[in-house]
């Protein structure tokens, strides 16, 4: 069923394409922050492995037309109708970056529409800000793709701290293989892990105002064999959550920030929320998660920075739009934020 509704003066919309990873996403949204559909497919590995790049771009190609339909069916919409097509330029596994990126192209040439470049952590970060209503935040994002600690300074967002190597959601779903946990690992951790009741050492790695987790895996997996599986997985939510927390601390006394959003896939993860919740209100401030239903890779957090930033004049021509896989959050400019 689709639904028809009134455009308010100078509102636009915009078409969101997603392909930085597992999954195929499509949404359209509004400049005013409606998110007016979100669809998604998710390729899932065989068990035991993670994702095979070129495999996950044969998924997502085979995918993504009808992904791209739906989600104009469900927001009432056809490609005439939206003002842009924004698509994740990056960070991300290269084989899928361009798969979206050339539908985005495709629809963007047909149509002639605009097309919008879109950093993946960024977009992560402004869809929690839309479902949070946080202003100006410390925000930790959390993801398979990221592990960062950031603040919004002089048009950009700056890291305060980040991993020094696996991220987060690299650590859970490499320890999720490794110990035969089903794919998402991240989710079923978290269950198996409200049964532990034994804290197992395991290395605590956080250096100045970063982290590193690579230490952390070796170790934790080659207690497998000798650990009960509950025990091991509160151990190592335990220990990698506090030390995220420890580096997220340290930047809001040293910023006196007294928000903190927490953004991202893992940022899903209940005993995650718990313990941020747990620090910021130690301190006097607050601590606000981005809606569950948009922690993972969504074409919803394409559509809407890219909304925000179609808004704000950001565009790019069609020979321009290269994916970009190792792009770094701060090296983005940011005209639609200020402060």
């Amino acid at each position: 069923m689709t639904r028809e509704r009134d455009r308010g003066a100078g509102e636009v919309l915009c078409l969101g394409i997603e392909s930085t990873a597992h999954t195929f996403g499509a949404s359209v949204a509004s400049s005013r922050g409606e998110i007016l559909s979100d669809i998604k497919e998710v390729y899932r590995p065989p068990m035991g492995s993670g994702i095979h790049p070129r495999e996950a771009a044969q998924h997502h190609s085979k995918i993504a037309p009808k992904v791209v339909r739906e989600a104009l069916r469900a927001a009432g919409k056809s490609p005439e109708d939206v003002d842009a097509i924004a698509y994740s330029k990056g960070p991300g596994l290269g084989p899928v970056l361009r798969v979206g990126a050339t539908i985005a192209r495709a629809i963007s040439a047909r149509y002639s529409k605009p097309l919008i470049p879109i950093h993946h952590a960024i977009a992560h970060i402004e869809i929690g800000l839309l479902t949070t209503g946080l202003r100006n935040p410390l925000v930790v994002l959390v993801s398979g793709g990221h592990t960062t600690v950031a603040f919004f300074s002089k048009g950009k967002w700056r890291v305060f701290g980040e991993t020094e190597d696996i991220t987060l959601g690299n650590l859970l779903d490499a320890f999720g293989r490794e110990a035969g946990i089903p794919h998402p690992a991240g989710p079923n951790i978290e269950g198996i892990a409200s049964k532990g009741r034994k804290l197992i050492e395991l290395p605590y790695i956080v250096k100045g105002n970063d982290v590193s987790y690579s230490g952390l895996l070796t170790a934790a997996v080659k207690k497998i064999p000798d650990s009960k599986l509950p025990d091991l997985c509160y151990s190592l939510q335990e220990v990698a959550f506090s030390m995220i927390v420890e580096v997220s601390e340290r930047a809001v006394a040293q910023l006196e920030r007294e928000e903190l959003l927490l953004t991202g896939g893992v940022s899903a993860n209940r005993r995650l929320r718990e313990m941020f919740a747990k620090m910021m209100s130690e301190r006097g401030g607050r601590s606000e998660a981005v809606d569950p239903k948009y922690s993972g890779d969504s074409g919803a957090q394409i559509a809407w920075t890219g909304a925000l930033a179609f808004s704000s004049g950001v565009s790019e021509r069609l020979g321009d739009s290269k994916v970009l896989p190792r792009w770094r959050l701060d090296e983005v400019e940011i005209p639609w934020r200020r402060g």
